[in-house]
């Protein structure tokens, strides 16, 4: 789990840093923590990074927390989860926040296991963020966890069997659990255990063209994995010519059969 968390005050961000990592480590997945003290800079990172959770300061110097989250529903179109942590405990303060795109609100000062319930109800929210099951399906693909494997449904009802190694395995339920979104590569490195320089960056590339081989995720398995310049990559739907037909609720349910389901942003791609 990679949470972003804004504040500029250091004392206040060292205690609510740790307060995250030891309140939502399960021992399944890491808690990754990533401290901003400017908005801007936050902002600078969004264009680039992923991250799964915001948790956002009011008053901050140059774009503070309020700001940023305006930008981020309404000009980066993004809806991932947000947190408002602040001092300013008037209604109209709460209820602005709210109105403009915050998932939850917290006053300080907070309480390390309640500010913990909240975040875990909202990823709870988005399956596809924090799943804990052993087996997972996005349509006709499903993840096997205690059997490293994916299963492939056909068009013909038979099903293929592809065996991944851990890290293929990460790296592809990572992808498909953001289906439609550029994911960074430091977050899928992360998804690998892997920070800092530990490992070269051309290596993940390595391992992303494997993946692309083993699962087909080509235009002829109906989803494409592609390269989103500056940021990392993107795995999509691929839909052809002859099937762009008007909407339906069939093919309304087909689409929900995949998930996340969100509009692709203007990046351009490899």
């Amino acid at each position: 789990m990679r949470i972003a968390v804004l504040d500029d005050d250091p004392t206040q961000m060292g205690y609510l840093v740790h307060a995250l990592k030891r309140g939502l480590d399960n021992g399944d997945e890491a808690v990754s923590c990533v401290p901003f003290d400017k908005g801007e800079a936050l902002r600078k990172s969004l264009r680039q990074e992923t991250f799964d959770i915001l948790v956002l300061d009011w008053n901050v110097p140059d774009l503070d927390g309020v700001e940023l989250l305006h930008w981020l529903r309404n000009f980066q179109k993004s809806d991932v989860p947000v947190i408002m942590l602040s001092s300013r405990s008037a209604e109209r303060d709460v209820a602005g926040a709210l109105g403009i795109g915050a998932d939850d609100y917290v006053v300080k000062p907070f309480r390390t296991m309640e500010l913990c319930a909240r975040i875990r109800r909202l990823l709870a929210r988005k399956p596809h963020l924090m799943a804990s099951s052993e087996q997972e399906r996005f349509g006709n693909w499903r993840f096997d966890q205690p059997n490293l494997c994916v299963h492939f449904k056909d068009a013909d009802g038979s099903t293929t069997r592809i065996p991944l190694t851990d890290r293929e395995f990460r790296l592809a339920l990572a992808l498909f659990r953001h289906m439609g979104h550029p994911v960074s590569r430091t977050y899928l490195l992360e998804k690998l255990g892997v920070h800092g320089n530990e490992m070269p960056s051309r290596a993940l590339d390595s391992h992303i063209y494997r993946l692309r081989s083993k699962l087909g995720l080509h235009s002829a398995s109906g989803l494409r994995l592609q390269t989103v310049y500056g940021r990392g990559y993107r795995l999509e739907q691929v839909i052809d010519a002859d099937d762009q037909v008007p909407t339906s609720s069939a093919n309304q349910n087909e689409a929900s059969d995949f998930e996340p389901s969100h509009n692709v942003d203007g990046d351009t791609f490899a």
